[in-house]
């Protein structure tokens, strides 16, 4: 699939002289302004006006001017790190009404508006809905009124809309993520990560009770990410006696070794006999079971406030071009869409059907058909369900390392035991390592395997450095950065596969999971071609792409990258902040190597007026016009702020030194320039809940392809990532196929085409 659904040069030609306008309507959720300021700035960048609708469907019945306004490029400046809606919202009771519906169009009519942009729930997509059905006979009403003339009912004889989903409890469906719902992912997990260090300290329980109505998806991955004990949500509802069986499971945790537990909770958790299950309820019952002090936390509106993550950025951005672009370009023929994320690409989904499936969840559940509820959440969740019970239940996995098998001398072997996989880290430093291992091993030990860690990545296989790793040894491994079994950037030669073999052997390896980055790949794509060499390298082989850089092949997304960019962000909003005093171009230097993507999805999501990047270059004749730019803009007072994002290897020539002389010099006094180069500080730090998510994901999926490779009696090697049926395995010499290997990175990118909306919603000298 293409990244932009529609070229930016289509909707440069069919929105000249047309007219848009774009709301926010129900609850507010991080990522809104995003959405909103790509929506305005790719109607301005087309030719066409944009107008505000103040105050959602309320704003549009009162019509006022103060209520549906023209918008500039300056308006919706500043406004993209803001948590909220620039133009405010509101749960409109009057609209739910056909005379107020019959207000609502004629206020859009009688200024030319029949191309709208809604941002906001389940309400306020239905809500949209009924207005596209009643649209003609609502104008057919008010020319029979005298409302509106003939020419103005042709001129909007057809509404053309596109809605795109705003709410943190990411329950609709169709989309596995809506905006809003990664932002509140991080006030969660960073709740948690606080709640777990006083938790221990006193070897506590912690009930914390998170939002989403009937939807359990922020309880669900928080409780992945944050490492926790047990789960409530309304789509599995617990039988009577649910308090007895939490309990038992909470006391195995003890006795495995952990100093705190913590339960989340839904809101809108019940039992299965409908009766609600309150975070009250739920300390009651743990200090009546186990007799702990047991305290509660109710999270509340903090999840739906706060400044929007890098995702909820750069990804609403994205949205909102695709929403304005087609709002722009459709005659009316086409079906009306809501634009959603599969995976890591747009899709547009049918607005009738994703509202009814939507709806229909909760009649599911009411209805006790727990199964088809679960079902239309998306088989990332029915996945995450099945394996939070692994990764959290010690269950009867408690136990002694299986000692290994003998080797008689043609070192096959002798007698039965526990299948044993072999962990290692290779590569550079990304954050999320040590949630992939942990997730890893729990897992493993639920199905009944050994795990061993091998230390300090491909060095320590050579040097036979190993020891077993226990359901208690990786214990709050998640929640830290850095990679404990250690990594190294290494990649084995042929000489050292010897050793490799050797250790293999005398280890009783019987797979091999491989988490990290290019090395990772690089050593066991070696393996794989020397294994008709070295028996003892037949074995299954799984590499786990886990790089800042996301460079790999056959995944769209690595471990690390979302951390590596939040950082990133958080970098660029404090120089933001640094420049209010005064006119400043600053150039702001990611990692990545020869790989682009922290740049451009960082410049999006900081709002960067422009990027540069190894795979398009960077010639002369760009730097001569983009300093002109610069140079224009500040002169004519349209900006007092002005960054460039350069990607470390964009230039061998045109560093961000020479970037920062050249602004000097273009300068002249009118504006002072500065850099920022942000260096390593993008591979530390607590991963994010996304990175916390896709490591579990992608190292359950990596177990399955060793098992199945078991099953079927064979010994390949193999990679998992995120693809279009979300997580996938390929094959290693398929995969190996794709890559660029002079700039150790995929020869085709997914991303590479949003380099347009830089242009889009960041220039506005077309």
């Amino acid at each position: 699939m293409e990244p932009l659904l529609i070229p930016v040069q289509t909707v440069r030609t069919s929105g000249v002289g047309r007219s848009l306008a774009v709301m926010t309507s129900g609850g507010d959720a991080p990522g809104m302004n995003a959405a909103l300021r790509a929506v305005v700035r790719t109607a301005l960048s087309a030719g066409a006006q944009a107008f505000a609708i103040h105050e959602g469907y309320q704003g549009l019945i009162d019509g006022t001017d103060d209520d549906i306004t023209p918008l500039t490029w300056e308006s919706v400046s500043g406004i993209l790190n803001r948590g909220g809606t620039a133009i405010g919202t509101f749960r409109s009771e009057a609209f739910r009404h056909r005379p107020g519906r019959l207000q609502a169009v004629a206020n859009l009519v009688r200024r030319g508006i029949n191309r709208l942009v809604v941002i906001g729930g389940d309400g306020s997509l239905k809500g949209l809905e009924e207005l596209a059905q009643e649209w003609p006979g609502l104008l057919d009403e008010l020319l029979d009124q005298g409302q509106i003339d003939s020419n103005q009912r042709q001129a909007c004889d057809q509404l053309i809309y596109a809605g795109l989903v705003g709410s943190i409890d990411n329950d609709l469906w169709g989309t596995d993520q809506t905006i809003g719902a990664d932002s509140a992912l991080h006030r969660i997990q960073d709740a948690i990560d606080a709640i777990t260090s006083t938790a221990a300290s006193h070897q506590r329980t912690f009930v914390v009770e998170v939002m989403g109505r009937h939807c359990g998806y922020l309880a669900l991955m928080s409780a992945i990410s944050g490492g926790c004990d047990y789960v409530l949500i309304p789509e599995r509802p617990p039988a009577a006696g649910w308090q007895q069986a939490m309990c038992e499971q909470l006391r195995r945790g003890r006795e495995a070794g952990r100093k705190d537990s913590i339960v989340i909770v839904a809101e809108g958790a019940t039992d299965q006999a409908g009766q609600p299950i309150t975070a009250v309820a739920v300390r009651q019952a743990i200090e009546q079971g186990l007799d702990e002090d047991t305290r509660v936390t109710i999270l509340g509106h903090v999840q739906r406030g706060g400044t929007p993550s890098a995702y909820d950025r750069w990804a609403s951005t994205w949205l909102g071009y695709c929403a304005a672009a087609h709002v722009l370009t459709a005659t009316g023929a086409e079906a009306a869409p809501v634009f959603g994320f599969q995976g890591y690409q747009v899709v547009k989904l049918p607005l009738s059907e994703t509202i009814t499936k939507t709806r229909q969840i909760p009649h599911l559940i009411e209805a006790g058909d727990y199964a088809a509820a679960i079902q239309l959440r998306g088989d990332e969740f029915a996945a995450a369900l099945d394996f939070f019970d692994e990764l959290s239940s010690p269950l009867a996995h408690v136990r002694e390392l299986a000692p290994p098998p003998v080797l008689d001398n043609a070192s096959v072997k002798v007698g039965p035991s526990r299948r044993r996989i072999g962990v290692l880290h290779s590569g550079g430093l990304a954050p999320g390592m040590n949630t992939a291992a942990k997730a890893v091993v729990r897992l493993g030990i639920a199905r009944d395997f050994d795990m061993i860690g091998l230390e300090d990545g491909f060095p320590g296989l050579i040097d036979g450095r190993v020891r077993p790793l226990s359901w208690r040894d990786v214990d709050g491994w998640d929640q830290e950065g850095g990679a404990t079994l250690g990594t190294r950037r290494y990649a084995p030669q042929i000489e050292d596969l010897y050793a490799i073999g050797r250790v293999v052997e005398e280890t009783a390896l019987d797979g091999l999971i491989i988490i990290g980055g290019w090395t990772a790949y690089q050593g066991a794509h070696l393996m794989l071609t020397e294994s008709g060499r070295y028996p003892s390298l037949r074995l299954p082989v799984v590499c786990v792409p886990a790089t800042i850089d996301n460079n790999l092949p056959a995944t769209q997304m690595s471990i690390g990258a979302d951390t590596a960019l939040n950082v990133i962000v958080d970098v660029i909003d404090k120089i933001k902040m640094s420049a209010t005093a005064s006119a400043r171009a600053f150039v702001a230097e990611t990692m990545g190597r020869d790989c682009g993507y922290l740049a451009l999805t960082g410049a999006l999501a900081g709002g960067a007026e422009q990027v540069y990047l190894n795979e398009t270059g960077l010639t002369l004749d760009q730097l001569r016009d983009d300093l002109a730019w610069a140079n224009a803009a500040f002169a004519a007072g349209e900006r007092d702020f002005f960054l460039f994002v350069r990607n470390e290897n964009a230039n061998a020539n045109y560093t961000t030194d020479v970037l920062y002389h050249l602004l000097s010099e273009a300068g002249q006094g009118r504006y002072d320039a500065r850099t920022m180069v942000i260096g390593h500080i993008q591979q530390g730090g607590s991963p994010t809940p996304a990175d916390r998510i896709l490591a579990t994901e992608l190292v359950e999926q990596a177990l399955r392809t060793v098992a199945d490779e078991w099953a079927q009696g064979r010994a390949g090697y193999y990679c998992v990532g995120v693809g279009s049926d979300r997580i996938q395995a390929t094959e290693l010499s398929q995969a190996w196929q794709q890559v660029d290997l002079n700039h150790q990175r995929p020869a085709q990118q997914w991303w590479l085409g949003l380099t347009e909306l830089i242009a889009t919603v960041g220039r506005t000298d077309h």
